[in-house]
């Protein structure tokens, strides 16, 4: 199926602890337009899909974002590795300790639980990309969002990384609607 290497695409190394910037990047794990959502609406979508290349760049697509799922759950593990009760309550984020101590936990920046209801698959093949191509400018704002909140460079460099793969995604998936929308016509 896949051959697996137990590394991440870049480094993640983060030396600075801060529950309250993990907060903010937990959305990109469980929230609305995070990596949870994406891996599982474009692994869900392909099965829909006729188009041998639609098939193939869903699968491709979702199989990455469980990765970058994994480095974001690495970046919150690591922003609170060690960190315990008084620091994240003094960081504002106690009642997120109160619930998961320093788990990573699926969930939004706001504390929703990820929920199904965040993804789409609907079996129309142009809608089910319109909806990706939305999907991935969606996560690359909230990446940009973060980045201003931003103020630790080991973080930043991940998250940048991580913004331009959205990107790279968002062109991947208009060349494969292109290229289903010149097959309706």
């Amino acid at each position: 199926m896949f051959i697996f290497e137990k590394r991440t695409q870049i480094p993640v190394v983060i030396k600075n602890r801060n529950p309250k910037l993990a907060s903010y990047i937990l959305s990109q794990y469980g929230g609305p337009d995070g990596e949870l959502g994406a891996a599982l609406r474009y692994l869900s979508q392909r099965f829909a899909q006729k188009d041998k290349r639609a098939i193939a760049l869903l699968t491709d697509v979702g199989t990455e974002e469980l990765g970058h799922l994994e480095m974001i759950g690495s970046i919150v593990s690591q922003l609170t590795t060690g960190e315990g009760a008084r620091s994240f309550d003094r960081y504002g984020v106690g009642d997120y300790y109160i619930d998961h101590a320093n788990a990573v936990y699926p969930a939004s920046a706001s504390g929703v639980p990820f929920t199904a209801a965040y993804i789409q698959s609907k079996a129309d093949p142009i809608a089910d990309l319109m909806e990706d191509l939305a999907a991935e400018q969606k996560a690359r704002a909230t990446y940009d969002n973060i980045l201003r909140m931003c103020d630790d460079p080991d973080v930043a460099n991940v998250i940048k990384f991580l913004r331009e793969r959205e990107v790279v995604h968002f062109q991947r998936f208009g060349e494969v609607l292109d290229i289903l929308q010149e097959k309706i016509c």
